[in-house]
């Protein structure tokens, strides 16, 4: 037996529950943070960006578990709906801490979401997401069928490189971080392509 199906054997037996909790523990600090002083003269501005960053984090690496489990034979598929998950309530926590803290006017929210390009990436990559969210139940993969729902959940191939693009076009200038997050999850839709074309080849 190998080192890696020793350690899937493990992973195997561990909840899925730890990955929900540890997971929103960034927020809550990121939160703490920005209530106590601790995220600068711009807090609102640093809250909104931290908690997007981390959205996107965990949305590359639910799309790295197909590529990881090809390539070195990890398996974390039963952990990758947390991961959606976790990565969807850091989204609502951006999308409200942008609504309430930083708009404060929910009538200008349209003519920003058009004035503004990388809003209206933002929010197309938001709304991509949202159908995958309330489908991420065992109760909506019986009730669409297994062919459906994977069709359905394709979105989150189109939906994560938006989220890489917003940041990017956020950004103030030409920045390394942000392009290198676009790139990866570039790189890593690239992998998944080759993962289908295996399968299908096979």
């Amino acid at each position: 037996m190998t080192g890696v199906q020793r350690v899937n054997i493990a992973l195997a037996r561990l909840p899925t529950w730890p990955v929900y909790v540890a997971g929103m523990l960034p927020a809550a600090w990121a939160v703490w943070l920005g209530a106590t002083g601790g995220l600068g003269v711009e807090p609102i501005n640093a809250l909104e960006n931290r908690l997007g960053l981390l959205a996107l984090q965990f949305l590359i690496a639910g799309l790295a578990v197909t590529p990881l489990r090809r390539w070195t034979g990890l398996n974390l598929i039963r952990f990758r709906r947390a991961l959606g998950l976790v990565a969807m309530g850091h989204l609502v926590l951006h999308l409200t801490v942008w609504l309430v803290l930083d708009l404060r006017d929910w009538g200008l929210i349209w003519a920003d979401i058009v004035k503004r390009p990388y809003i209206t990436v933002g929010m197309l990559a938001f709304a991509l997401l949202l159908p995958l969210a309330a489908t991420s139940s065992n109760r909506a993969i019986r009730s669409l069928g297994p062919l459906r729902w994977r069709r359905l959940h394709r979105l989150v191939y189109l939906a994560v490189p938006l989220g890489g693009l917003h940041f990017v076009m956020q950004a103030k200038g030409w920045q390394i971080e942000p392009l290198v997050y676009l790139a990866t999850t570039l790189g890593l839709l690239a992998l998944r392509v080759g993962v289908t074309r295996a399968r299908v080849a096979a």
